[in-house]
C-alpha cells in the first residue's frame, strides 16, 4: 500500500517560469554588468516571492523553480571534474520557427569523475529557509552524462574501462545526496530524458548507430541510478521524472512507455515515477500494469507546454483510466514537465503557468479529497 509522503497528490516537476527580474538580471550577468553576488541577491528575492506565490496554490512539494540555472541539467553535471560541455547538437526538428532551432550543449566526460564541492547544497539550505511546506530538489540523471555521446563521449585514456566510470560517476552522485541529506533534505527528484528517449523507435535507432543495445540500456541504466540511491536513509524519498524534451515548449522524442515499463519499474528502486501522459506521444496507460504496489506514479496529465488550460472532467477521467491498471491510491497528478526546463522559459505567460498548477491541486482535492 502507497504510504509515501512526498509525492503528494499534487505536485510539480521542478522548474519554474522566471520572474523578468531574474532574466534579465542573468543576462547582465553574463555581460559581466553585475557580480555573481548582485545576481544570487536578485535570485534569493525572486526564489522567495515564487516560492510565496507556489505555497498559496495549496502545492506542498517546493522547489526554487531552478531560477539559479541556465538549463536543467548542465549547470549541475559541468560541476563535476572530468565533465565538459561544448558546442551543440543537432537542431531541433520540433523547434516552432527557426530562432528556436537551437538545442543545448554536448555533455562529454574528458577525465576522472569527481565530486570535488557540493553543487546544490547553498541553494537548498536558502530553500529551505523560505518554504513553509516540503523543499524539493531536482538534479539531473546521472544517465544524462552517458546517453547521447556513449562510448564515444568518454575519455578513452580516462576510462578504458566502463565500470570505472560507472562506477566513478555514482559515487560523485552518492556524495551530493549525502550533502544534502545531511543539510535536511528529504525529497529529491532525478530528471531523466534517456529512459523516455528509449521509447522513441527513432533514439532507439541512433543509439544503436553509437553502439550501444538499446534494449540492454535501460538495464545498465538502472544498475547505475540504484548504486547511486540503494542504502538511503527510509525518510529519504527518491523520485524520477521522465521527460521527452521541453525546451520552449518544444519536444524531441515521442512513443509509449512500453519499451522500458517492466525495467523502468521493477528494476529502478525510486519511490516514484514523474509520467509524461499530457499528450499522444507518451501513449496509453497500460504500461502501468508493471508498477508494484509499494511505489507511486505522479501523472503529468496537465500541459506545461501549451497556453490552454485543460477540463477538469476531462482530468478526472484520465485519471480513472490510469487507475485500470494500478490502484488510485498509488496515483497522485501533476504538471507534465516543468515550466522553464532553460532559462527561456515555455511558451505561455505566469498567469498561465499559474492557473495550471491550481487546476492541478484542485483536480487532486475533488479526486482523493486531499487538501
Amino acid at each position: 500500500m502507497y504510504k509515501i509522503k512526498p509525492p503528494f497528490r499534487a505536485d510539480h516537476v521542478g522548474s519554474l517560469l522566471r520572474t523578468p527580474e531574474v532574466k534579465e538580471s542573468r543576462m547582465k550577468w553574463k555581460r559581466g554588468e553585475i557580480s555573481a553576488e548582485e545576481l544570487r541577491a536578485i535570485e534569493d528575492k525572486g526564489i522567495a516571492e515564487t516560492v510565496k506565490r507556489l505555497e498559496s496554490t495549496g502545492m506542498k512539494s517546493i522547489t526554487d523553480g531552478e531560477f539559479r540555472r541556465d538549463y536543467f541539467h548542465l549547470d549541475f553535471l559541468k560541476e563535476l571534474a572530468g565533465v565538459t560541455v561544448t558546442g551543440g547538437i543537432d537542431a531541433n526538428p520540433n523547434a516552432k520557427a527557426a530562432e528556436d532551432g537551437f538545442t543545448p550543449p554536448k555533455v562529454s566526460v574528458t577525465g576522472k569523475l569527481k565530486h570535488v564541492k557540493d553543487i546544490q547544497v547553498d541553494d537548498f539550505n536558502y530553500l529551505k529557509q523560505v518554504a513553509s511546506c516540503t523543499p524539493k530538489v531536482t538534479i539531473p540523471s546521472p544517465t544524462m552524462i552517458h546517453f547521447r555521446g556513449g562510448r564515444k563521449s568518454i575519455d578513452i585514456n580516462s576510462y578504458p574501462d566502463m565500470d570505472e566510470f560507472f562506477h566513478d560517476l555514482s559515487q560523485s552522485y552518492r556524495q551530493e545526496i549525502d550533502a544534502l541529506y545531511k543539510s535536511g533534505c528529504r525529497y529529491i527528484q532525478l530528471d531523466d530524458t534517456n529512459l523516455a528517449y528509449l521509447c522513441d523507435p527513432k533514439m532507439r535507432a541512433a543509439a544503436q548507430e553509437r553502439g550501444e543495445d538499446p534494449n540492454e540500456l535501460p538495464r545498465t541504466y538502472a544498475s547505475l541510478i540504484n548504486s547511486v540511491i540503494d542504502g538511503r536513509p527510509d525518510d529519504l524519498t527518491v523520485g524520477i521524472h521522465l521527460c521527452r524534451g521541453n525546451y520552449r515548449s518544444t519536444w524531441f522524442a515521442e512513443g509509449g512507455y512500453e519499451p522500458v515499463a517492466e525495467v523502468l519499474f521493477n528494476n529502478i528502486n525510486v519511490d516514484a515515477y514523474f509520467l509524461e501522459y499530457d499528450d499522444e506521444r507518451s501513449g496509453d496507460f497500460a504500461p502501468l500494469r508493471f508498477v508494484p504496489n509499494n511505489k507511486v506514479v505522479v501523472l503529468g496529465i496537465v500541459s506545461s507546454k501549451s497556453r490552454e488550460l485543460e477540463d477538469p472532467d476531462d482530468l478526472r477521467k484520465r485519471i480513472d483510466e490510469a487507475a485500470q491498471y494500478m490502484p488510485l491510491e498509488n496515483l497522485c497528478i501533476s504538471p507534465q514537465c516543468g515550466f522553464s526546463s532553460t532559462h527561456h522559459g515555455n511558451d505561455m505567460s505566469h498567469d498561465d503557468q499559474w492557473r495550471k498548477i491550481e487546476l492541478v491541486v484542485n483536480t487532486a482535492q475533488k479526486v482523493w479529497g486531499e487538501s
